[in-house]
């Protein structure tokens, strides 16, 4: 069962929440990030992008780029742009896009329930986004960016989650991307009682967004446990920050995919070749094309588009993974056609979150690469459903929309 718990967060102070906020680490580049940054000392980027405060040219995995982040970090708390709550807290974050209305709560997730498959994963990570967060977190000595977790909704969390958010917030504000940031704050000593034995009856919970990050952090854990002879299990450095939703709240839009080349081949030989394990039809009036359901796919090609429908018999309908249009689309047209056998090391594909829209996909082929598909959502069952088999889903199968910003809340390891 789920094992979670309060904690003092570090904070911005409440009239600096707007400037303090920023999006996570690994959607922006550094480019991006110095930009967004820029005339903006109290960003978080300078804690979670840190090379922005350093030479352009620095690679950005060099040491001085942790040391800088840690300095950035504890001269924020210094000057008091951040501050540390003076007890354990729970705090509720929610989050408006659009018809999106999400309400997580935030907390300790433990490190153990990760070892132990409470905590339920989905996806492999890559040993250098790994080693990447493990210094992060070992140098700051915090959880700066939360990972986002899910579990299936409960009446009874649903009920006290309405009752905490009727009441007057922390923080409420709307960043540039216009999507509405509330966070609460939960003291009260009975209320984090509850809290903890509503969520002690959840079997499992789910990584649906930050493999890396809850990773990274159960490593630093265990590193410090083992270096520990006085070891509890209590310290904080075996939990890790965590904004834990309901299944049924969370919004997965589509993760497109655009090819440099076609391998070798011409377009009329590629069309030939796809038409062996899809039905092929030229969309009418060239619009884009968005599947609107499983198992098709748009595809712009030459400036054209395309919708694409997997044929009977081309995939195993049994099989949780193989039948995902992720893994139909790879095993039947990028491997065998385009020759991208490992998309996670590949350099001629790249991945589009579908927040980007379709547009952006006409723009990359437009540019010069080769051609792009528009995928269907997976759904939030399917990955739930592939976690509890223990299988893990392709590369870039789910992209999760609207994104939590860093440094709302932060954890300290002590």
């Amino acid at each position: 069962m789920a094992k979670i718990r309060p904690f003092r967060g570090v904070r911005p102070k409440q009239e600096l929440v707007e400037k303090v906020a920023s999006p996570p680490y690994d959607v922006l580049s550094s480019e991006e990030a110095r930009k967004m940054a820029a005339k903006n000392p109290f960003s978080f980027l300078h804690v979670v992008k840190p090379e922005i405060d350093l030479p352009e040219n620095i690679n950005i995995y060099d040491e001085a780029v942790y040391q800088k982040g840690k300095e950035n970090l504890y001269k924020m708390i210094s000057d008091g742009i951040l501050i540390q709550d003076e007890k354990p807290c729970f705090y509720f974050y929610r989050l408006i896009m659009g018809n999106v209305n999400q309400i997580g709560l935030v907390a300790g997730a433990s490190i153990e329930d990760y070892e132990n498959d409470v905590i339920k994963k989905h996806e492999h990570t890559r040993a250098d986004k790994e080693a990447d967060r493990i210094k992060h977190v070992d140098t700051l000595n915090a959880n700066t960016g939360p990972v986002f977790l899910t579990y299936p909704a409960q009446k009874e969390i649903d009920e006290l989650t309405e009752k905490i958010t009727g009441e007057k917030p922390l923080y409420d504000f709307e960043t540039e991307d216009g999507i509405r940031h509330t966070v609460w704050k939960v003291e009260d000593e009975n209320r984090i009682k509850e809290i903890i034995s509503l969520f002690s009856k959840i079997k499992n919970l789910y990584v649906a967004d930050g493999h890396h990050r809850s990773a990274s952090a159960t490593i630093v854990g265990q590193r410090r446990r083992a270096a520990n002879p006085n070891h509890t299990g209590e310290e904080e450095y075996n939990f890790f920050l965590s904004v834990i939703f309901p299944h049924n709240q969370l919004y997965i839009m589509d993760y497109n995919r655009v090819v440099k080349d076609l391998n070798g081949l011409e377009k009329d030989e590629f069309l030939k070749k796809v038409g062996e394990k899809f039905k092929v039809e030229e969309v009418t009036g060239n619009k884009p094309y968005k599947p609107e359901k499983a198992h098709t796919f748009g595809m712009y090609l030459d400036g054209k588009w395309y919708k694409l429908t997997a044929l009977e018999g081309t995939y195993p309908k049994d099989d949780p993974v193989k039948s995902l249009d992720v893994s139909i689309l790879q095993e039947n047209l990028l491997a065998p056609i385009l020759g991208i056998g490992d998309p996670r090391k590949d350099k001629r594909i790249d991945f589009v979150g579908g927040i980007r829209g379709l547009k952006e996909l006409e723009r990359r082929v437009d540019s010069g690469e080769a051609v792009a598909f528009s995928m269907f959502p997976t759904s939030i069952e399917e990955l739930m459903t592939i976690a509890d088999a223990g299988k893990v889903m392709p590369p870039k199968s789910t992209w999760f929309e609207p994104k939590l910003r860093s440094g709302v809340i932060v954890h300290l390891l002590d």
